[in-house]
């Protein structure tokens, strides 16, 4: 829990001088955003799995890879669930 919390913490950290260094306004709303994105588009995936028939675990694991990659982590998700 605590190494998730760390990771979660510093990619959070990045986001935002990401977001800073290309001179975008206001980058820690916009890096926790990305992050929240994530996890939102995972949850969407999970709660559309009866209609879809794509089916993801909520885990620590794919949750923290929402929350890494965003929503493009949430595709790649997706896709390795196809394989």
């Amino acid at each position: 829990m605590l190494i998730a919390f760390i990771v979660s913490v510093s990619t959070f950290l990045l986001f935002s001088f990401i977001h800073y260094a290309s001179k975008k306004k206001k980058p820690f709303k916009r890096a926790l955003l990305s992050m929240l994105l994530g996890v939102a588009t995972l949850c969407v995936v999970d709660l559309l799995a009866g209609v879809t028939g794509v089916y993801i675990p909520l885990t620590k694991l794919t949750m923290l890879t929402s929350l890494v990659g965003g929503m493009p982590g949430v595709a790649l998700l997706v896709l390795l669930s196809a394989f």
